[in-house]
């Protein structure tokens, strides 16, 4: 009896890899004799193996999808894909099932110990294989400017389920995950720790994504790869100029001149005293500074006559 594999298993020439596999795990749950043993399920169940095999081997299925069915049992031309002899299925769709699924009997023990009545249905082994995986645990990972400047390694203790040798009943374990901070991450980075989530029986683990945050520093924020730091200035300085010390995140001290007359919206940028850009190693972001006049809260008669004599209009026309 001629066979059509990709009819048996329900799929198209085009058909990948993957897709060849997942019909293969679908149809053979489906058809396996001890959940179908009558009717003519032990037959496509051994239709299905043999389907399985020839179109899971590139030489097999290149033979079959040239010259049929005919030129796997009789045996394609000499030499060609490196097929020299007629292909014979040997029959023994257990031991295909087998090595696909790893067990023998998916329906074998189908009870199991239940906490709330007693024994109560083990998962099959389709519901296994198509576990789902819990969703992702976020947790914040708080650092310092400092720390993101420099960068830094972060040992971070996490507690969790884990399956005892048993496979159904848990412990709770502690473990230490180190996340190595790279300098410059940015605020929102994520670094995920795959399936180190709560283990059970019926679970894949949660991925454990750490989330950076920054903590509130006193000198500086960011802004993009630039660090912002706001200067309080007096009226005097804002008007004479000034020289803005400054601590930066690795403990060097920047004394920056400032001779301009600052203006409402006036920046004075540093070049190459930002942070870190990650994705480009040896080079940094700008430092910005920002001012805040401070006005004095009120004036003497006398004081306000020397302003206007050094700001009135006759100063500024010689000014000009």
């Amino acid at each position: 009896m001629k066979s059509d594999y990709y009819d048996v298993l329900g799929l198209k020439q085009s058909a990948s890899v993957n897709q060849i596999q997942d019909a293969y795990r679908r149809l053979a749950l489906e058809y396996h004799p001890d959940r179908n043993p009558s009717g003519d399920a032990p037959s496509k169940f051994q239709q299905v193996a043999e389907a399985y095999v020839v179109l899971s081997s590139a030489k097999l299925r290149a033979v079959f999808d040239n010259f049929g069915e005919e030129g796997l049992r009789d045996g394609a031309p000499q030499g060609y894909e490196g097929f020299t002899e007629p292909y014979v299925f040997h029959g023994d769709a257990d031991a295909v099932f087998r090595e696909f699924f790893g067990t023998d009997n998916p329906y074998q023990d189908m009870f199991a110990p239940n906490d709330e009545f007693g024994f109560g249905p083990k998962p099959s082994l389709a519901q296994q294989l198509h576990r789902k995986q819990d969703p992702a645990i976020e947790q914040p990972l708080y650092l310092t400017m400092e720390e993101v400047y420099r960068g830094c390694v972060k040992k971070m203790r996490i507690s969790r389920t884990v399956l005892n040798d048993d496979g159904h009943t848990t412990l709770t374990k502690e473990k230490i995950l180190t996340v190595k901070v790279k300098p410059g991450w940015r605020e929102g980075t994520k670094i995920t720790f795959p399936k180190e989530g709560d283990q059970g029986p019926n679970n894949i683990p949660a991925d454990v994504v750490f989330v950076i945050k920054y903590l509130d520093h006193p000198r500086f924020k960011r802004r993009g790869n630039d660090l912002v730091h706001t200067t309080h200035i007096t009226l005097v300085e804002a008007l004479c100029g000034c020289i803005v010390e400054l601590l930066t995140l690795d403990g060097r001290k920047l004394s920056i001149p400032i001779n301009d007359v600052i203006k409402p919206g006036f920046q004075k940028v540093v070049a190459g005293e930002g942070m870190p850009i990650t994705k480009l190693p040896g080079q940094r972001g700008n430092l910005v500074l920002e001012f805040h006049t401070e006005f004095p809260r009120n004036l003497s008669d006398d004081r306000k006559a020397l302003i206007r004599q050094a700001l009135g209009p006759s100063a500024t026309s010689e000014a000009k």
